[in-house]
């Protein structure tokens, strides 16, 4: 065993935390960055025996932890802002190093992150309680808001540091204890929050993390989400895996929250800003190579405008995001086959490519430039799949009852945006749209901590941030006394 609050040696293995100490088992798995190829490290592939152990820690530690004033719990958090700000080189080379994200991508990982914790932090005294009216006289009652327990926080690897952070983050934050199992696709970036919240004086057990290898997921997700001493799971990722973890947590009779998949729509109208609406649309197709959750998938424009508004996104794209920079990189090659054969496929079904190169092939395997495509229809499957790549569709549209028919014909529901300047028009489009959230004049890509953050429909449910993402953390207690 070893420090957590250590900088990590480059090359050396990436250990489990737990009971506040790096724990390193014999068995390992590969972890390769994918604008290379090559093997950055490698990490610790956790087993059911493992589980066993950061349950047992968790729970141990919450007997303490749930009784810590709420002013301790805020300073800890405050102090691990500053250490992530401080680490910040240190963490953005291991964001880059394992997923071949941009530099910037990172360092906006790491400052969006540490922006969370403030947010969260400043809240933490809000939670109260409440002493309700009662109908008999000489009774009283009070209303407990108690944290639930150990909670499992599964994170991804797209937006590393903001999601892995907020997964852990309003749980702490309510007093409760967290195991985070880790992506296996960037574990060191992931052992990287974890020793954040440890040099800024989280206890011992109070927060564990696990990762494994992709073989091993089904066992140790199962083991994790079955244990009695587990009392809720969040879980953001894809809508297929979700729905594995909403069967596991009911199988259980758990309460879970989901973050999930998005198909976003941008809807332009004709009397759009068509310089901003472009760039918009580009930024929020084409951000991280288009792997985002909120990320758009289709922009929906007005006829009248469809020619002005293609010329000017393909301008926005190619500048920036032009040819003169490096492609984009994807987390694996199976999410450039995934968007290449989704562009075929609608190729071969009369779909047009108004822009990029779907059959370049670039660096290791995992790269791939924005495409753009038009005359898109539900017969192709990139009508109604998520990309979660650089691909975005084109649509036409003459009403607002088409623009929301178009915007709610997907299973979908997590972001949109609405391109006028008629803000009637805009608020009145927001409302038809089934989904989480809606942006008008900016794009689909937004997450802040005063706005609560979730889904509709088969992109999840429950909510991150605010208030509502605290109240996510406690559950009620009635207590009734005669006087």
């Amino acid at each position: 065993m070893s420090s957590v609050t250590a900088p990590a040696t480059s090359g050396a293995p990436v250990p489990f935390v737990i009971d506040g100490q790096n724990v390193l088992p014999e068995k390992l798995f590969n972890v390769v960055n994918p604008a290379t190829g090559e093997v950055v490290h490698q990490a610790a592939s956790a087993t059911e025996e493992h589980v066993r152990l950061v349950v047992d820690s968790a729970a141990k530690a919450f007997e303490s932890w749930k009784t810590s004033q709420p002013r301790a719990r805020r300073d800890i958090l405050l102090k691990a802002a500053e250490v992530l700000r401080r680490r910040k080189e240190e963490l953005g080379d291991y964001l880059v190093a394992e997923t071949g994200a941009p530099r910037q991508w990172a360092d906006f990982n790491v400052d969006a992150a540490a922006e969370f914790i403030v947010d969260v932090a400043g809240r933490i005294l809000t939670l109260e309680g409440s002493v309700p009216a009662t109908k008999d006289e000489g009774t009283g009652a009070l209303i407990l808001k108690e944290p639930f327990g150990v909670v499992l926080a599964i994170a991804p690897w797209n937006a590393p540091y903001i999601l892995g952070v907020r997964s852990i983050l309003f749980p702490l934050a309510a007093g409760n204890t967290a195991i985070l199992k880790g992506s296996e696709l960037c574990p060191r970036t992931m052992w990287g929050i974890v020793s954040a919240f440890h040099e800024a004086g989280l206890p011992a057990g109070v927060l564990n993390l696990l990762f494994h290898e992709p073989a091993n997921a089904p066992a140790v997700t199962r083991a994790l989400i079955a244990d009695p001493a587990v009392k809720k799971i969040n879980f953001t990722g894809s809508t297929a895996i979700g729905r594995i973890i909403g069967r596991l947590a009911g199988e259980n009779l758990k309460p879970v929250l989901l973050e999930l998949g998005g198909k976003a729509p941008a809807i332009v109208w004709e009397d759009a800003d068509l310089q901003n609406a472009a760039v918009q649309c580009a930024l929020g197709a084409f951000l991280n190579a288009g792997q985002i959750c909120m990320s758009t998938e289709r922009i929906l424009v007005h006829k009248a405008i469809s020619a002005q508004f293609e010329k000017a996104l393909v301008g926005a794209i190619e500048h920036i995001f032009g040819p003169q920079g490096p492609a984009p990189v994807l987390i694996n090659t199976a999410g450039v086959a995934k968007n290449k054969n989704l562009v075929q496929d609608a190729v071969a079904k009369g779909a047009r490519v108004v822009y990029g190169n779907p059959e370049a092939v670039e660096g290791a395997g995992a790269q791939m430039r924005p495409v753009v495509l038009a005359g898109v229809t539900p017969e192709m499957d990139i009508y109604k799949t998520e990309s979660f790549g650089p691909t975005v569709s084109l649509f036409e549209i003459e009403t607002e009852e088409e623009a929301l028919r178009l915007a709610n014909d997907t299973e979908y529901g997590l972001s949109s945006a609405v391109f006028t300047e008629d803000l009637r028009r805009g608020l009145r489009l927001a409302k038809g749209i089934e989904t989480g959230a809606v942006h008008i004049n900016s794009m689909t890509v937004h997450d802040e901590g005063t706005l609560p953050h979730g889904g509709a429909k088969a992109s999840g449910y429950g909510r991150f941030n605010t208030a509502l993402g605290l109240e996510e953390w406690v559950r009620t207690k009635s207590v009734t006394f005669k006087w």
